[in-house]
């Protein structure tokens, strides 16, 4: 992938950011099969334990509320240009993100959700407690955990799988293009760069 996005960036001269647009945006016609072969309805996941990538989703979230540039990419996910890098940082429209997503879990009245957090990134604890907080709050039965490595966890997991990460969903058995279903039906218009070709 790092060859070809080179050799793709230099031959039309693209920024970094270009770069980076492309890189999310593509995957191979064998990792496109795969993960497009265990992708789930939404309406399958009702009712089902839910398993949510934490920052994966809240990051792209709050760039749709932020009007911040988002990607639909070869594999039918909503991908940002956002970069954690070890720290995160809560913004202006986190805990809207969170009330978003949490409505929008709602009504697929799941068995029970699991938020897995990066231990390493830092505040990751303060975004657990902001998570729990409403959860508790709205009585919503969530579970936050901080794991050293949450791929691996996310990707054996039985449980049905909420995450855009290409890592992840070229191994998980079942996942849920929620991120997608909750910037359409419940955000509306936002920056959206189709590269799906």
């Amino acid at each position: 992938m790092k060859a070809a996005v080179k050799l793709v960036g230099d031959r039309h001269e693209l920024t970094e950011r270009q770069r980076l647009a492309v890189a999310r945006a593509a995957c191979s016609d064998a990792s496109r099969t795969t993960r497009l072969s265990s992708l789930v309805a939404i309406e399958a996941a009702v009712g089902e334990e839910l398993v949510i990538d934490g920052f994966n989703l809240i990051i792209s979230i709050e760039a749709a509320l932020g009007s911040g540039v988002l990607l639909w990419c070869r594999d039918d996910c909503i991908r940002d240009l956002s970069s954690v890098h070890g720290s995160y940082r809560a913004v202006d429209e986190t805990n809207a993100a969170i009330g978003i997503i949490g409505e929008a879990l709602e009504s697929l009245k799941p068995a029970s959700v699991e938020w897995i957090l990066d231990k390493p990134i830092s505040n990751s604890g303060r975004l657990a407690t902001r998570i729990r907080d409403l959860a508790v709050e709205r009585r919503w039965p969530w579970t936050v955990e901080l794991l050293f490595n949450p791929d691996n966890y996310i990707a054996s997991s039985s449980r049905i799988a909420i995450t855009s990460d290409s890592v992840i969903l070229d191994r998980v058995a079942r996942w849920v293009n929620f991120k997608r279903e909750v910037i359409e039906q419940r955000i509306g218009e936002s920056w959206m760069v189709d590269l799906r070709v």
